[in-house]
Order: C-alpha cells, then sequence, then structure tokens
C-alpha cells in the first residue's frame, strides 16, 4: 500500500455517487479503485470521476481482491457493523456510514475485530473532521464564552417516503440513528463531556420508526438539549451559551448543501464575531485522515471508543422514552 490507499466501495448507493466517492477519489493520499454492485449500469456514474474503475458484482469479490487496501461502506444501517467485521477480517481498512453498529454492544464487537486485525476500523462522522468544531473547542476551552451553562443542538430533514430506508424498521431506520449521531455527538465533541441524567424523552413514533425525538440531559458541566427529526422542516443549529457569551454554530452538518460553516461569537457585550470556511469540503478531510492513518502516517482523530459513546447515548434516549 506504501502511501497511497486503493478504495473500494460496498454498494453502489445514492449517497457513495454523490458525496463520499468523489471525495474518496480527490482526497489526497488514495483514490477510488473500485465497487462492488450486482447492477454493472449503476457503476457507470462512478467511473465518470474514477476512470479505470474496477466492477465486482460482489461484496465478497471486492473484499478478496488484493488490489484493494480499504473499503467504503455505505449500506443499510442493518448491515453496517456484520459488512464492517467481513472487510476487516478479509485485511481491509474499514471506513463505514454511521452509525457503524446498531446497538453500543455491537461497537465493543468491532473493536475487539480492529485489534485482532491491526486494521482501521472507523465510523463515517464526516463533520468531526471540519475546522469548525476544532475553533469551537479552541474558543470554549479558552473561556471565550465563559462558564458553560447550556447546549443546545438540532438537526431536522423532511422525508415521509415509506419506501425509502430512513422510514423502514427492519434495516435500521429512523430519526435517531440516521442524524442522532450529529445532534447528540457534536456536544461530546465540542464540550468533551459525557451525558449524565437523562432528564427527559421524547420519541414520535411513525411507521414503527423513530420520526422525531427529543431529550434532556444533563452533563457535568451544563444543561443540554437536543432533538432529530424526518419530520420537519430542514434545520440544523448548535448553540452554547456561556455566563460571558453564546457560541453559535449556524451550519454545523450539512456544510455546502444547507449552506456555508460559519461559527458565531455574539459578545460580549453587543459585538458579534465571525469565522468562515467557504470551501472545506468535510467528507475530502475525512478521507485524508483516514489515508494518513491507514498508511500509519497519524491516528485516527475519531477512534471507535468514541464513537461508542454516542452510540449508548442513543440506546439510553431509545430506553428512556417511552414507546407510545
Amino acid at each position: 500500500m506504501a502511501d497511497h490507499v486503493r478504495w473500494g466501495i460496498l454498494g453502489a448507493a445514492n449517497f457513495a455517487k454523490n458525496h463520499m466517492g468523489p471525495a474518496i477519489h480527490a482526497a489526497r493520499g488514495g483514490a477510488l479503485s473500485a465497487i462492488a454492485t450486482s447492477t454493472p449500469e449503476k457503476a457507470a456514474p462512478f467511473a465518470e470521476f474514477a476512470p479505470g474503475l474496477k466492477v465486482h458484482e460482489s461484496y465478497e469479490a471486492l473484499l478478496a481482491d488484493p488490489e484493494i487496501d480499504a473499503v467504503y461502506i455505505p449500506l443499510p444501517n442493518s448491515l453496517h457493523a456484520e459488512w464492517t467485521r467481513k472487510a476487516a477480517q478479509a485485511g481491509k481498512h474499514v471506513l463505514c456510514e454511521k452509525p457503524i453498529a446498531m446497538r453500543a454492544e455491537e461497537i465493543d464487537e468491532l473493536i475487539a475485530v480492529r485489534q485482532a486485525t491491526g486494521k482501521l476500523v472507523a465510523e463515517a462522522w464526516m463533520v468531526a473532521h471540519h475546522p469548525q468544531f476544532a475553533k469551537a473547542r479552541e474558543l470554549l476551552q479558552a473561556g471565550e464564552i465563559g462558564e458553560l451553562v447550556r447546549v443546545d443542538s438540532t438537526h431536522s430533514f423532511y422525508n415521509d417516503d415509506l419506501g425509502n430506508i430512513r422510514n423502514q424498521a427492519d434495516v435500521g431506520g429512523g430519526a435517531l440513528r440516521d442524524v442522532g449521531v450529529y445532534a447528540f455527538g457534536s456536544v461530546r465533541l465540542i464540550t468533551g463531556q459525557e451525558p449524565g441524567e437523562i432528564l427527559a424523552a421524547e420519541i414520535d413514533w411513525r411507521n414503527q420508526v423513530d420520526a422525531s425525538a427529543h431529550v434532556m440531559a444533563r452533563f457535568p458541566g451544563f444543561l443540554y438539549t437536543g432533538r432529530v427529526s424526518t419530520r420537519a422542516a430542514p434545520w440544523q443549529e448548535i448553540v452554547l451559551h456561556g455566563t460571558r457569551a453564546v457560541m453559535r454554530l449556524p451550519v454545523p452538518f450539512n456544510v455546502q448543501v444547507f449552506g456555508e460553516a460559519r461559527l458565531e461569537l455574539h459578545g460580549p457585550g453587543l459585538e458579534t464575531r465571525t469565522w468562515r470556511w467557504p470551501a472545506e469540503n468535510h467528507y475530502v478531510l475525512q478521507v485524508e485522515a483516514f489515508n494518513r492513518s491507514a498508511t500509519g502516517a497519524a491516528d485516527y482523530p475519531l477512534p471507535l471508543e468514541f464513537c461508542r459513546g454516542t452510540q449508548a447515548f442513543v440506546d439510553r434516549i431509545f430506553a428512556a422514552a417511552p414507546r407510545g
């Protein structure tokens, strides 16, 4: 592999076609080399930006390819842990879409697989690689907002298509698993704190999946409220309210889709300072970080142990919310 990672993708999902496939091929230190799909015509859009792309007719065939070093997995949620395990045991580094597992205990199993195989196994949570989050942590740790009192985060979009996997219980659909990692993981990422008592949790169930979830939790140093929904108008933001100022990230998750990434610091007084990142592609940054780690140049900044913490939080929300 040397310093160049040869990537394969399991499946021709639209998200892989529109976002992660181009990012893999554009990222420094690697290139998209193969895709596995039983429908060859679905590989054509990938070949447009990755000339010479090898097409395998099965996932197993791609995992057996000695010319592939790493795989990206965009399969339905319920298949993530299974194929992550198979890929690592086949000798491939693995970047799997979130959630990498359906329960925290499954991530324990993947950590064990990572340790046994020596392969890099990671969850594809791209926001952690965007510089706006590093800046938010920096400002918070520097005391720019004073003592942190409250954090609020939201991620919503509208999707009532029952044919979409996000609305199908048997493949792990629902708002918590689809976007909960954003609203609930981001607060852990920025503050470095872990949730304590869950004070309130409410889930709106539709078609046997959690279409919306609202939670209030006590962290060691602040009160947290968060909400996710697949049945509300598109919206996202993170607000950190301190005794001295308020920090706001109005486009924390879908950068360049929902809008331009920026960080606003309101106060002290009436002043507002703003940092902007108009061109940063967090998918490319994620793959570049993965490539550096896969080639031994750096540790991966988002280990499975962190991802387990977010999944454990989501598991606790499911347990705390009575099912109507």
